[in-house]
């Protein structure tokens, strides 16, 4: 990772004496761009630093307005969990069953458990930085601009982006980091405050890849780049002077560079890295080919004897599930939710566009609607193993993954028994 560049905040005018030792800015990661017209000043970020909140305040503060916007580090939807955190509670769960979207929030969650625990550990709410300049700019009645990649489309383009065994880690990571009770190593926390805490939350990962490290860091340092030149270039709005950006320190020399020296158009930029990645085409091969497989199987059983394909079919039908039944009831699922992934199990393997998970899930979520102490309790609970099965979203969310896991273990053991039995 390239080290921030530090430098003095370049004084507004002759009279303005040198920054002072005791200066809340002194020694805070700064840098000043000029690009088409406008004045950026970046200021790197510790996001679990009350230093970096105290810069944050004192470049904001005054009654006059010195900078015409402030752009944040965040997406639109951490902006709204970071300005409304009770937002959790208008979780629209069957849309994001139905949307297949709960890989990407149960990353959010596992995410914001780190988080938790680094405020408690700290003191210092991560992030507090990013909302003392939203509290700042409002203050001053200046814009702000969120000029980050969506969290779930970034974690979509890191999974994509490392060789299956990699997946693991990083699953495994973000697991860890949810239910890991112990105190975060010093080492840890001066990582974080030269990096990033995606980058944070994947461990050695991040920087043992740089395929990985490209989609986490390098990819968004060019995108905030784009956002904050076409923010600036918005139709309908004054062209603005000044515009203070507030990012994470591990950002600032990589959003530097491609802010001072990016030639594409930048709207160009922003929509070829919002791009959700394609699925990998071995990752298709091999759903086509088990599907193929496993009709092939039952095809020769039928050539060679109705008894033998029955036995087949049978063999199928019942392992496949049994094992999404399983997948279920560990989830502590609903007796109507066990049903429906034993009905499912058998069928959707056989069609990659949709998972048994999804279709117990979606079981659950109608049968036991969580309910307002749910959601309200969901912050709390999230952080231990027993509040995922006793509060009932996070129950649809272990439903979708642990009824997907015992269906995908079983379709490998009916293969298996299948080619047995014609063997």
């Amino acid at each position: 990772m390239t080290d921030p560049l530090s430098s003095p905040l370049p004084p507004s005018g002759d009279s303005n004496p040198p920054i002072a030792s005791t200066d809340p800015l002194h020694d805070q990661p700064l840098a000043v761009v000029e690009r088409d017209g406008v004045r950026y000043t970046l200021l790197g970020t510790a996001h679990v630093s009350q230093q970096s909140v105290d810069a944050v305040t004192a470049l904001l503060a005054g009654d006059e307005p010195r900078f015409d916007a402030v752009a944040v580090e965040l997406c639109e939807g951490r902006f709204q969990a970071l300005s409304n955190p009770q937002d959790l509670q208008q979780l629209d769960l069957l849309r994001i069953i139905r949307e297949e979207k709960i890989p990407m929030v149960a990353a959010n969650l596992a995410l914001s458990g780190y988080q938790r625990r680094l405020a408690e550990q700290l003191g210092v709410e991560p992030g507090a930085e990013q909302k003392a300049a939203i509290a700042g700019a409002d203050a001053l009645g200046i814009p702000v601009w969120r000029i980050d990649r969506e969290v779930g489309l970034t974690l979509s383009r890191c999974y994509a982006s490392v060789s299956w065994w990699r997946k693991f880690g990083i699953i495994g990571g973000l697991v860890g980091s949810l239910f890991d009770d112990e105190e975060i190593e010093q080492d840890e926390i001066e990582k974080l405050k030269q990096g990033d805490m995606l980058e944070s939350s994947f461990g050695d990962f991040a920087r043992s890849s740089p395929a990985l490290f490209q989609a986490l860091i390098g990819e968004r340092d060019r995108f905030m780049a784009a956002r904050l030149r076409d923010e600036s270039a918005r139709p309908g709005q004054p062209l603005p002077r000044e515009v203070l950006v507030v990012i994470g320190a591990g950002h600032l020399a990589g959003t530097r560079d491609a802010l001072e020296n990016g030639k594409a158009d930048p709207a160009q930029t922003v929509a070829e890295l919002s791009t959700a990645p394609p699925k990998g085409q071995w990752g298709r091969i091999f759903g086509w080919l088990l599907i193929a497989t496993i009709l092939g199987l039952i095809a020769v059983g039928f050539w060679k004897g109705s008894e033998i394909g029955t036995e087949l079919l049978l063999n199928w039908v019942g392992i496949t599930a049994l094992g999404g039944a399983l997948g279920c009831i560990a989830a502590g699922g609903h007796p109507l939710s066990i049903l429906a992934a034993a009905a499912a199990s058998p069928v959707t393997p056989l069609s990659p566009a949709l998972a048994s998970g999804t279709i117990s899930a979606l079981v659950e979520a109608w049968v036991r609607r969580p309910t307002v102490a749910d959601f309200s309790a969901l912050r709390d609970d999230l952080y231990s193993l027993k509040g995922w099965w006793k509060n009932h979203v996070l129950r649809v969310f272990l439903n979708f993954f642990l009824t997907s896991l015992g269906t995908a273990l079983a379709v490998y053991l009916a293969g298996w028994r299948m080619i047995q039995a014609l063997g």
